[in-house]
Protein backbone atom coordinates (compact mmCIF):
# COMPACT_ATOMS: atom_id res chain seq x y z
CA UNK A 1 0.00 0.00 0.00
CA UNK A 2 2.76 2.34 0.91
CA UNK A 3 4.56 1.53 -2.52
CA UNK A 4 1.31 2.37 -4.28
CA UNK A 5 0.76 5.58 -2.51
CA UNK A 6 4.65 7.32 -3.26
CA UNK A 7 4.47 5.83 -7.05
CA UNK A 8 1.25 7.76 -7.04
CA UNK A 9 3.63 11.04 -5.46
CA UNK A 10 5.91 10.40 -7.94
CA UNK A 11 3.75 10.48 -11.05
CA UNK A 12 2.11 13.47 -9.81
CA UNK A 13 5.32 15.44 -9.27
CA UNK A 14 6.46 14.08 -12.91
CA UNK A 15 3.20 15.42 -14.23
CA UNK A 16 3.31 18.67 -12.30
CA UNK A 17 6.92 18.87 -13.64
CA UNK A 18 5.65 18.24 -17.11
CA UNK A 19 2.97 20.97 -16.68
CA UNK A 20 5.38 23.80 -15.59
CA UNK A 21 7.50 22.68 -18.77
CA UNK A 22 4.40 23.48 -21.02
CA UNK A 23 3.59 26.01 -19.58
CA UNK A 24 7.31 27.43 -20.24
CA UNK A 25 6.91 26.28 -23.77
CA UNK A 26 3.52 28.23 -23.96
CA UNK A 27 5.32 31.71 -22.58
CA UNK A 28 8.10 31.58 -24.82
CA UNK A 29 5.63 30.64 -27.91
CA UNK A 30 3.93 33.75 -26.86
CA UNK A 31 6.85 35.95 -26.07
CA UNK A 32 8.36 34.96 -29.71
CA UNK A 33 5.31 35.76 -31.09
CA UNK A 34 4.42 39.06 -29.72
CA UNK A 35 8.33 40.22 -30.28
CA UNK A 36 7.39 39.32 -34.32
CA UNK A 37 3.98 41.78 -34.22
CA UNK A 38 5.79 44.57 -32.32
CA UNK A 39 8.62 44.11 -34.53
CA UNK A 40 6.79 43.95 -37.98
CA UNK A 41 3.97 47.03 -36.70
CA UNK A 42 7.54 49.51 -36.34
CA UNK A 43 9.14 48.15 -39.78
CA UNK A 44 5.53 48.50 -41.10
CA UNK A 45 4.51 52.16 -39.30
CA UNK A 46 7.88 53.46 -40.79
CA UNK A 47 7.24 52.27 -43.92
CA UNK A 48 4.05 53.90 -44.50
CA UNK A 49 5.49 57.03 -42.96
CA UNK A 50 8.68 57.51 -44.58
CA UNK A 51 6.55 56.69 -47.87
CA UNK A 52 3.78 59.59 -47.30
CA UNK A 53 5.82 61.54 -45.92
CA UNK A 54 7.84 62.35 -49.11
CA UNK A 55 5.14 63.11 -50.94
CA UNK A 56 3.50 65.12 -48.06
CA UNK A 57 7.02 66.91 -47.99
CA UNK A 58 7.14 67.60 -52.15
CA UNK A 59 3.20 69.37 -51.74
CA UNK A 60 4.41 71.19 -48.77
CA UNK A 61 8.01 72.25 -50.24
CA UNK A 62 5.99 73.21 -53.48
CA UNK A 63 3.34 75.08 -51.74
CA UNK A 64 5.18 76.87 -48.63
CA UNK A 65 8.79 77.27 -50.49
CA UNK A 66 11.34 77.48 -47.47
CA UNK A 67 13.08 74.63 -46.35
CA UNK A 68 14.81 75.62 -43.63
CA UNK A 69 11.41 77.21 -41.90
CA UNK A 70 9.55 74.14 -42.82
CA UNK A 71 12.37 71.61 -41.37
CA UNK A 72 12.31 73.93 -38.32
CA UNK A 73 8.20 73.29 -37.56
CA UNK A 74 8.94 70.00 -37.76
CA UNK A 75 11.46 69.67 -35.61
CA UNK A 76 9.43 72.21 -32.91
CA UNK A 77 6.22 69.69 -33.64
CA UNK A 78 8.15 66.59 -32.40
CA UNK A 79 10.34 67.62 -29.56
CA UNK A 80 7.11 70.04 -27.87
CA UNK A 81 5.15 66.79 -28.86
CA UNK A 82 7.28 64.41 -27.20
CA UNK A 83 7.63 67.02 -23.93
CA UNK A 84 3.86 67.31 -23.74
CA UNK A 85 3.21 63.72 -23.87
CA UNK A 86 5.72 63.29 -21.35
CA UNK A 87 4.32 65.84 -18.81
CA UNK A 88 0.99 64.26 -18.74
CA UNK A 89 2.53 60.86 -18.34
CA UNK A 90 1.53 59.40 -21.66
CA UNK A 91 5.31 58.57 -22.35
CA UNK A 92 8.82 58.96 -20.93
CA UNK A 93 11.59 60.45 -22.50
CA UNK A 94 15.30 61.12 -20.77
CA UNK A 95 15.73 64.17 -19.26
CA UNK A 96 17.70 67.11 -21.25
CA UNK A 97 21.28 67.07 -19.25
CA UNK A 98 24.27 68.93 -21.04
CA UNK A 99 26.40 66.18 -21.03
CA UNK A 100 24.08 64.06 -23.16
CA UNK A 101 23.46 66.89 -25.44
CA UNK A 102 27.39 67.31 -25.58
CA UNK A 103 27.52 63.65 -26.69
CA UNK A 104 24.24 63.43 -28.78
CA UNK A 105 25.57 66.72 -30.94
CA UNK A 106 27.63 65.18 -33.46
CA UNK A 107 24.62 62.79 -34.37
CA UNK A 108 21.88 65.57 -34.55
CA UNK A 109 24.17 67.37 -37.00
CA UNK A 110 24.70 64.62 -39.57
CA UNK A 111 20.56 64.08 -38.75
CA UNK A 112 20.05 68.02 -39.90
CA UNK A 113 22.24 68.09 -43.04
CA UNK A 114 20.41 64.90 -43.82
CA UNK A 115 17.11 66.24 -43.45
CA UNK A 116 18.31 69.74 -44.81
CA UNK A 117 19.41 68.25 -48.14
CA UNK A 118 16.52 65.94 -48.42
CA UNK A 119 14.13 68.75 -48.48
CA UNK A 120 16.22 70.91 -50.94
CA UNK A 121 16.42 68.27 -53.09
CA UNK A 122 12.29 67.85 -53.15
CA UNK A 123 12.59 71.60 -53.84
CA UNK A 124 14.48 71.31 -56.82
CA UNK A 125 14.25 67.67 -58.12
CA UNK A 126 11.40 65.44 -58.72
CA UNK A 127 10.03 62.23 -56.82
CA UNK A 128 11.79 60.47 -58.89
CA UNK A 129 15.47 61.81 -58.60
CA UNK A 130 14.66 61.35 -55.08
CA UNK A 131 14.16 57.90 -55.39
CA UNK A 132 17.19 56.97 -57.18
CA UNK A 133 19.61 58.51 -54.56
CA UNK A 134 17.46 57.00 -52.28
CA UNK A 135 18.08 53.79 -53.45
CA UNK A 136 21.83 54.16 -53.72
CA UNK A 137 22.12 54.19 -49.71
CA UNK A 138 21.69 50.82 -49.23
CA UNK A 139 25.11 49.76 -50.96
CA UNK A 140 26.72 52.48 -49.73
CA UNK A 141 25.53 51.87 -45.99
CA UNK A 142 26.86 47.99 -46.44
CA UNK A 143 30.51 49.42 -47.39
CA UNK A 144 30.57 51.59 -44.71
CA UNK A 145 29.04 49.15 -42.32
CA UNK A 146 31.99 46.87 -43.17
CA UNK A 147 34.77 49.28 -43.27
CA UNK A 148 34.27 51.17 -40.45
CA UNK A 149 31.71 49.22 -38.02
CA UNK A 150 33.71 46.11 -38.77
CA UNK A 151 30.41 44.34 -39.60
CA UNK A 152 30.27 40.79 -41.56
CA UNK A 153 31.00 41.05 -45.27
CA UNK A 154 27.73 40.72 -47.02
CA UNK A 155 27.38 37.41 -48.64
CA UNK A 156 26.81 37.55 -52.60
CA UNK A 157 23.50 36.64 -52.72
CA UNK A 158 22.73 39.85 -50.26
CA UNK A 159 25.02 42.15 -52.22
CA UNK A 160 23.53 40.89 -55.36
CA UNK A 161 20.15 42.16 -54.39
CA UNK A 162 21.44 44.98 -53.44
CA UNK A 163 22.83 45.71 -56.75
CA UNK A 164 19.39 44.49 -58.60
CA UNK A 165 17.85 47.21 -56.35
CA UNK A 166 20.40 49.65 -57.40
CA UNK A 167 19.92 48.80 -61.08
CA UNK A 168 16.63 49.04 -61.10
CA UNK A 169 15.91 52.16 -59.68
CA UNK A 170 18.85 53.68 -61.64
CA UNK A 171 16.86 52.34 -64.98
CA UNK A 172 13.80 53.78 -63.39
CA UNK A 173 15.02 57.27 -63.28
CA UNK A 174 16.72 57.22 -66.79
CA UNK A 175 13.47 56.18 -68.25
CA UNK A 176 11.73 59.82 -67.46
CA UNK A 177 14.07 61.93 -65.96
CA UNK A 178 16.49 64.68 -66.22
CA UNK A 179 19.01 66.14 -63.77
CA UNK A 180 19.52 70.00 -63.63
CA UNK A 181 23.07 71.19 -62.05
CA UNK A 182 21.59 72.76 -58.69
CA UNK A 183 19.19 69.30 -58.34
CA UNK A 184 22.13 67.32 -59.08
CA UNK A 185 24.02 69.41 -56.28
CA UNK A 186 21.64 68.55 -53.68
CA UNK A 187 21.27 65.00 -54.76
CA UNK A 188 24.40 64.10 -54.43
CA UNK A 189 24.78 66.31 -50.91
CA UNK A 190 21.77 64.21 -50.02
CA UNK A 191 23.67 61.23 -50.96
CA UNK A 192 26.58 61.66 -48.51
CA UNK A 193 24.36 62.79 -45.50
CA UNK A 194 22.09 60.23 -45.85
CA UNK A 195 24.65 57.41 -45.88
CA UNK A 196 26.78 59.07 -43.23
CA UNK A 197 23.84 59.42 -41.17
CA UNK A 198 22.20 55.72 -41.46
CA UNK A 199 25.83 54.47 -40.23
CA UNK A 200 26.37 57.11 -37.49
CA UNK A 201 23.08 57.17 -35.89
CA UNK A 202 22.86 53.51 -35.54
CA UNK A 203 26.43 53.21 -33.67
CA UNK A 204 24.39 55.89 -31.46
CA UNK A 205 21.53 54.45 -30.78
CA UNK A 206 23.22 51.32 -29.95
CA UNK A 207 25.84 53.30 -27.26
CA UNK A 208 24.06 55.91 -25.86
CA UNK A 209 21.73 54.33 -24.14
CA UNK A 210 18.60 56.57 -24.57
CA UNK A 211 15.50 54.99 -24.83
CA UNK A 212 13.40 55.58 -28.03
CA UNK A 213 11.58 58.84 -27.01
CA UNK A 214 14.78 60.18 -25.60
CA UNK A 215 15.99 59.79 -29.11
CA UNK A 216 13.26 61.87 -30.45
CA UNK A 217 13.35 64.36 -28.28
CA UNK A 218 17.14 65.10 -28.47
CA UNK A 219 17.92 64.89 -31.80
CA UNK A 220 14.52 67.14 -33.03
CA UNK A 221 15.74 70.01 -29.83
CA UNK A 222 19.21 70.04 -31.11
CA UNK A 223 18.27 70.38 -34.39
CA UNK A 224 15.60 73.13 -33.95
CA UNK A 225 18.78 74.83 -32.04
CA UNK A 226 20.77 74.52 -35.21
CA UNK A 227 18.02 75.95 -37.37
CA UNK A 228 18.69 80.14 -37.16
CA UNK A 229 21.74 79.59 -38.31
CA UNK A 230 21.38 77.60 -41.34
CA UNK A 231 19.13 80.47 -42.09
CA UNK A 232 21.14 83.56 -41.83
CA UNK A 233 23.79 81.14 -43.96
CA UNK A 234 21.14 80.22 -46.38
CA UNK A 235 19.51 84.01 -46.43
CA UNK A 236 15.73 82.45 -46.19
CA UNK A 237 15.05 84.68 -43.73
CA UNK A 238 15.70 87.56 -45.95
CA UNK A 239 12.72 85.72 -48.23
CA UNK A 240 10.35 85.30 -45.36
CA UNK A 241 10.34 88.87 -44.41
CA UNK A 242 10.31 90.31 -47.76
CA UNK A 243 7.01 87.77 -48.34
CA UNK A 244 5.58 89.14 -45.02
CA UNK A 245 6.05 92.57 -45.75
CA UNK A 246 4.31 92.39 -49.13
CA UNK A 247 1.91 90.29 -48.40
CA UNK A 248 0.76 91.72 -44.67
CA UNK A 249 -2.24 91.27 -44.09
CA UNK A 250 -3.04 88.35 -46.78
CA UNK A 251 -0.18 86.39 -46.29
CA UNK A 252 -2.51 83.11 -44.81
CA UNK A 253 -2.83 80.32 -47.28
CA UNK A 254 -5.13 77.40 -46.37
CA UNK A 255 -3.67 74.95 -48.47
CA UNK A 256 -0.17 75.55 -47.54
CA UNK A 257 -0.97 75.54 -43.87
CA UNK A 258 -2.87 71.96 -44.15
CA UNK A 259 0.13 70.70 -45.86
CA UNK A 260 2.59 72.20 -43.56
CA UNK A 261 0.67 70.77 -40.64
CA UNK A 262 0.42 67.11 -42.48
CA UNK A 263 4.51 66.98 -42.60
CA UNK A 264 4.93 68.25 -39.12
CA UNK A 265 2.40 65.68 -37.86
CA UNK A 266 4.41 62.87 -39.97
CA UNK A 267 7.72 64.33 -39.44
CA UNK A 268 6.46 64.02 -35.75
CA UNK A 269 5.70 60.04 -36.28
CA UNK A 270 8.40 59.03 -38.13
CA UNK A 271 10.89 60.55 -35.60
CA UNK A 272 9.11 57.48 -33.34
CA UNK A 273 8.89 55.04 -36.27
CA UNK A 274 12.60 55.68 -37.63
CA UNK A 275 14.63 55.20 -34.22
CA UNK A 276 12.54 51.95 -32.61
CA UNK A 277 13.14 50.60 -36.16
CA UNK A 278 16.64 51.60 -36.43
CA UNK A 279 17.08 50.32 -32.48
CA UNK A 280 15.93 47.25 -33.65
CA UNK A 281 17.42 46.11 -36.92
CA UNK A 282 20.57 46.73 -38.84
CA UNK A 283 21.44 49.98 -40.61
CA UNK A 284 21.77 48.38 -44.15
CA UNK A 285 18.26 46.79 -43.69
CA UNK A 286 16.65 49.42 -42.15
CA UNK A 287 18.18 51.40 -45.30
CA UNK A 288 16.55 48.86 -47.43
CA UNK A 289 13.27 49.25 -45.81
CA UNK A 290 13.19 53.11 -46.52
CA UNK A 291 13.92 52.43 -50.18
CA UNK A 292 11.53 49.41 -50.62
CA UNK A 293 8.57 51.64 -49.33
CA UNK A 294 9.27 54.56 -52.39
CA UNK A 295 7.03 51.93 -54.40
CA UNK A 296 4.17 53.44 -52.66
CA UNK A 297 5.82 57.01 -53.43
CA UNK A 298 6.04 56.10 -56.96
CA UNK A 299 2.52 55.04 -57.03
CA UNK A 300 1.23 57.89 -55.39
CA UNK A 301 3.46 60.32 -57.38
CA UNK A 302 1.81 58.52 -60.32
CA UNK A 303 -1.51 59.54 -59.21
CA UNK A 304 -0.99 63.14 -58.25
CA UNK A 305 1.68 63.94 -60.85
CA UNK A 306 2.25 64.40 -64.62
CA UNK A 307 5.17 64.51 -64.20
CA UNK A 308 6.13 60.30 -63.45
CA UNK A 309 8.07 57.45 -65.98
CA UNK A 310 6.82 55.74 -68.72
CA UNK A 311 5.95 52.01 -68.52
CA UNK A 312 9.49 51.20 -69.06
CA UNK A 313 10.39 53.30 -65.96
CA UNK A 314 7.43 51.59 -63.46
CA UNK A 315 8.70 48.11 -64.64
CA UNK A 316 12.35 49.16 -63.31
CA UNK A 317 10.38 49.85 -60.38
CA UNK A 318 9.15 46.60 -60.38
CA UNK A 319 12.93 45.75 -60.72
CA UNK A 320 13.47 47.12 -57.34
CA UNK A 321 11.38 45.19 -55.64
CA UNK A 322 12.95 42.24 -56.62
CA UNK A 323 15.98 43.34 -55.04
CA UNK A 324 14.61 44.19 -52.40
CA UNK A 325 12.26 40.73 -52.03
CA UNK A 326 15.75 39.20 -52.31
CA UNK A 327 17.38 41.12 -49.42
CA UNK A 328 14.67 39.72 -47.80
CA UNK A 329 15.23 36.40 -48.64
CA UNK A 330 19.21 36.67 -47.96
CA UNK A 331 18.73 38.22 -44.37
CA UNK A 332 16.95 35.32 -43.78
CA UNK A 333 19.13 32.76 -44.77
CA UNK A 334 21.78 34.65 -42.96
CA UNK A 335 20.25 35.58 -39.73
CA UNK A 336 21.09 32.51 -37.66
CA UNK A 337 24.34 32.26 -38.11
CA UNK A 338 24.80 36.03 -37.37
CA UNK A 339 23.17 36.27 -34.39
CA UNK A 340 25.67 33.53 -32.87
CA UNK A 341 29.06 35.58 -34.41
CA UNK A 342 27.42 39.01 -33.19
CA UNK A 343 29.35 40.57 -30.55
CA UNK A 344 27.17 43.09 -29.28
CA UNK A 345 24.48 41.12 -28.01
CA UNK A 346 22.64 40.39 -31.26
CA UNK A 347 20.99 43.44 -31.55
CA UNK A 348 21.29 44.14 -35.30
CA UNK A 349 20.36 40.78 -36.00
CA UNK A 350 16.95 40.13 -33.47
CA UNK A 351 14.58 41.96 -35.71
CA UNK A 352 16.36 40.15 -39.27
CA UNK A 353 15.29 36.77 -37.07
CA UNK A 354 12.06 37.60 -36.80
CA UNK A 355 11.38 38.73 -40.16
CA UNK A 356 12.91 35.65 -41.93
CA UNK A 357 11.56 32.99 -39.56
CA UNK A 358 8.30 33.10 -41.47
CA UNK A 359 8.93 32.13 -45.56
CA UNK A 360 6.26 35.05 -46.32
CA UNK A 361 8.41 37.41 -45.32
CA UNK A 362 7.94 41.29 -44.89
CA UNK A 363 7.70 42.80 -47.75
CA UNK A 364 7.01 46.96 -47.68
Amino acid sequence: MELIFRSEVFNSMKFMRNCKSCRFSVVKIMAAGKQYYATSSLVLGYALCSSLLAVINKIAITKFNYPGLLTALQYLTSATGVWILGQLGFLYHDPFTLETAKKFLPAAIVFYLAIFTNTNLLRHANVDTFIVFRSLTPLLVAIADTTFRKQPCPSKFTFLSLVILLGGAVGYVMADSAFTLTAYSWALAYLITITSEMVYIKHMVTNLGLNTWGFVFYNNLLSLMMAPLFWVLTGEYADVFVVVRSNYGDWFDFGAFVAVSLSCVFGFLISFFGFATRKAISATAFTVTGVVNKFLTAAINVIIWDKHSTPLGLACLLFTLVGGVFYQQSVAAEAKPSANNDPGGGDSGDVEKILGSSRKGLVL
